[in-house]
């Protein structure tokens, strides 16, 4: 049975700017990612990669196109609206982390639950629970500057899966982080959305990280370009492992050839 769509665009376009100084993003970028499903945006820089992140994730509306999210057609909501929506069923992660400097870690997801209505034990309880899974239960009382650059970033992915989010958008979660602390951010965070059956999407320019997606999505100049899609058997972190083909490189050189994205009329 094919799984329900988490995330759908249609012939999505966004520019910045005015008049003639205004810059096209995206070129008319459609695509479909399933529920449960781990997705990777790649592509150079000044692709459209965050842009799209950024539309996907109610953060941006598109100039022309429609975005349809866990089903709702999100387009044409109002800010009030996009807020609520994201509240509900989205989170972020984003490279620089976004903590608070002064709180501490456990403050830090907490303070995230009671904006959020919940009771100071609830989300006391809560926080502790997530600072467990991502093993840092024994450092919540430290502030981010006591903290080492990767045990920050697992604080801002417990943060981010604080409201158990449907989708988890992620922009460049590794590329503060060395190798070692990357692989343990990915294992978290693809291991942790797939028992839940959420759904991932991340940009990134990490190849590292490569064989815990089960699609790449290539930008090329705002379209999409290419796309790669794991097999069944393969698409789990704990079978795709660099080990296994000696490096990212080599990864690459074994991924199938790209698959043309042709856009039907």
């Amino acid at each position: 049975m094919e799984q329900p769509l988490a995330l759908m665009a249609r012939y999505v376009y966004k520019g910045f700017g005015t008049g003639t100084q205004r810059a096209p993003i995206l070129r008319g970028v459609s695509l479909e990612v399933a529920q449960g499903q781990t997705v990777f945006l790649v592509g150079p820089s000044g692709s459209g990669k965050t842009t799209l992140l950024s539309i996907l994730g109610c953060l941006l509306t598109p100039d022309h196109g429609s975005v349809r999210v866990l089903g709702k057609d999100v387009s044409h909501m109002t800010p009030d609206q996009l807020t609520t929506f994201r509240r509900k069923h989205l989170g972020f992660i984003f490279q620089s982390f976004h903590l608070f400097p002064t709180l501490s870690a456990i403050d830090n997801i907490r303070l995230t639950l009671t904006m959020q209505g919940a009771t100071l034990k609830s989300a006391t309880q809560r926080s502790q629970e997530l600072l467990e899974q991502v093993c840092l239960g024994h450092r919540g009382h430290l502030r981010p500057a006591q903290l080492s650059t990767g045990e920050c970033q697992r604080v801002a992915v417990a943060r981010a899966l604080a409201s158990d989010p449907h989708i988890l958008f992620a922009d460049e979660p590794t590329a503060s982080l060395d190798a070692e602390n990357g692989q343990v951010v990915m294992h978290l965070l693809t291991d942790l959305m797939r028992s839940r059956g959420r759904t991932l999407v991340v940009v990134t320019h990490d190849d590292r990280i490569a064989p815990f997606a089960d699609r790449i999505l290539r930008l090329e100049d705002g379209a999409m370009s290419e796309e790669w899609s794991a097999p069944a058997e393969e698409a789990s972190p704990s079978r795709l492992r660099f080990l296994q083909f000696g490096g990212a490189g080599e990864w690459f050189a074994n991924l199938p050839a790209p698959i043309l994205a042709q856009e039907k009329a």
